[in-house]
């Protein structure tokens, strides 16, 4: 199975034209043309898994369009998406704001979904989706550091009991560095599939590990690769992976299966 991640940034593009003529105007623009690119550039890596971080499900700057459902329409995938704010927050009422979600995308049979909201932070969406062999967890945590701790405490919580091998990825907005997530692994035993540290963010120049794809011992990574990409602030994640019940026969068969590099394709930088 091949799992992409990738934050979006809502298809609002990077480069100078975004912080004209006010900064961080970009993402109040229209954001269509940026979408396609990164609808043909998803397609062309042909994921089995696409967790999506940062989309806009509807409002007037994608043309009232669910980037989610453009994009699984175009991958021909089920798809889950919701909004990142909790039902109490006042952003979930609010214009631009109010469709500002995360999804998950997949050809596989969805057996069932969750949809969970942490107790600390703005952003506090935690999607859950059954799939057959395993269950994945997309995240996207806050940027306050003492909030982070907290929610990685629920987030612990949610997957400790899972019963299927776990994924659990997203935008963890580790700002202080991969070390805030030492507790979290030991105590979950989830792998990071990033085992070289491989900068994300951001997509211009990475220099920091933001966005993460962890995974139970019992799911062998058999590559793994940060692409050049910059149609967002973040640069995209591709993870193939296979699900086993025995971790040495998996690994014989990872070691003796080529794995098929992804074609990049659309590589220029959005303005």
């Amino acid at each position: 199975m091949r799992f992409l991640l990738y934050n979006i940034r809502y298809g609002a593009g990077i480069g100078p034209r975004f912080h004209f003529p006010l900064p961080y105007l970009g993402y109040l623009k229209h954001t269509n043309k940026n979408l396609t690119k990164i609808v043909q550039f998803v397609k062309s890596l042909n994921p089995d898994v696409v967790g999506l971080v940062e989309v806009d499900a509807g409002s007037f700057r994608s043309g009232k369009h669910n980037q989610a459902e453009a994009i699984a329409r175009a991958l021909s995938h089920s798809y889950v998406y919701r909004s990142k704010y909790s039902q109490r927050s006042v952003a979930r009422r609010m214009p631009v704001l109010g469709k500002q979600c995360n999804a998950i995308l997949t050809r596989h049979e969805i057996k069932a979904q969750r949809f969970h909201y942490l107790r600390h932070g703005v952003k506090r969406l935690v999607i859950e989706t059954e799939l057959e062999d395993a269950t994945i967890f997309l995240v996207h945590l806050s940027l306050k550091f003492r909030h982070r701790q907290y929610q990685l405490h629920d987030l612990y919580s949610l997957v400790k009991d899972a019963e299927k091998p776990l994924i659990v990825a997203g935008d963890f907005n580790v700002l202080w560095g991969d070390r805030e997530l030492q507790l979290f692994l030991a105590a979950t035993g989830l792998k990071n599939a990033n085992d070289k540290g491989q900068p994300s963010h951001p997509s211009r120049r990475p220099r920091r590990q933001l966005d993460f794809i962890l995974h139970s011992p019992s799911i062998q990574s058999s590559g793994f690769r940060i692409l050049p990409v910059r149609f967002s602030d973040h640069a995209p994640l591709v993870c193939d992976f296979r699900v086993c019940g025995e971790k040495i026969a998996c690994q014989e068969l990872c070691d003796a299966e080529a794995v098929p590099q992804p074609g990049y394709g659309l590589m220029e930088e959005s303005s």
